[in-house]
């Protein structure tokens, strides 16, 4: 473990959690301080603990945090933000799992990053409050990518250079970008991108959430816009998703 500190002070986001021995868990954690770090909580599944409660996935919690052999133990767990409506709502629930999982996927440990941390905590407040969570699961997925150094090209084409025009287009994921109406039908894997997705990606890319929030998608475009960037993130992690699984599910089985 690079730290020599033996105790911290860490604001952390639950990301998941897995059964550990007989009575404690793992906790993947993504902190303020220090990005993500692997936690013991020892004695967390017993009935009585003090800390089962604090450390739920996507809890915003206080944590004191000593260091063990291989990982960091948890002495101490206080909730700063449940994210209440996260645990009402399936459909939520999916959403905020999603975030934890993009987060999970493409960071390391130990490599800080305040600006994703509140990235993070600002979309979990959105989605708990939001009575149309897209927009805003939307733009924690573009801005990430921004955040980890695989900000796509959306105003050029990432093989001739020329400036995009208004009108349909190609993405493609192993160039990492958007493709001309001239270069796209010759990349291999390229695949078509209309108009009104490219038009809201651009600007969800280059806004203030304030501003993105405003924008207004039709059904087809949303699902555009969706399985763009699930083929993009399917690239970059070599494997797909699992929460979008669910959420998809969720959403077919709704009255």
């Amino acid at each position: 473990m690079p730290s020599k500190e033996r105790s911290i002070h860490a604001e952390a986001v639950v990301l998941r959690h897995t059964d550990w021995g007989e009575a404690d868990r793992l906790l993947i954690i993504f902190t303020r301080e220090r990005g993500k770090l692997r936690a013991i909580a020892k004695g967390a599944r017993r009935l009585r603990s003090r800390k089962a409660g604090h450390l739920e996935p996507f809890t915003r919690v206080a944590l004191q945090l000593a260091q063990g052999k291989d990982f960091w133990i948890v002495t101490e767990a206080h909730t700063v933000d449940a994210y209440l409506p996260l645990r009402d709502d399936l459909v939520r629930t999916g959403y905020a799992s999603y975030l934890a999982e993009l987060l999970d996927r493409f960071t390391s440990e130990e490599e800080e990053n305040g600006t994703l941390y509140q990235l993070l905590t600002d979309t979990l407040k959105r989605v708990a409050a939001e009575a149309d969570p897209f927009l805003a699961v939307c733009y924690y997925e573009i801005q990430l990518l921004e955040l980890v150094g695989f900000r796509p090209q959306l105003f050029n084409c990432v093989r001739c250079g020329e400036e995009i025009k208004p009108e349909d287009q190609y993405f493609s994921a192993e160039l990492g970008g958007v493709l001309c109406p001239k270069c796209g039908p010759n990349a291999p894997a390229s695949r078509p991108v209309s108009v009104e997705a490219l038009k809201y990606l651009r600007h969800l890319q280059r806004s203030s959430y304030r501003d993105a929030r405003r924008a207004i998608l039709s059904a087809p475009v949303r699902h555009e816009m969706e399985a763009l960037l699930q083929f993009f993130f399917t690239y970059l992690l070599e494997r797909g998703l699992n929460s979008p699984h669910f959420i998809h599910d969720v959403l077919k089985n709704r009255p």
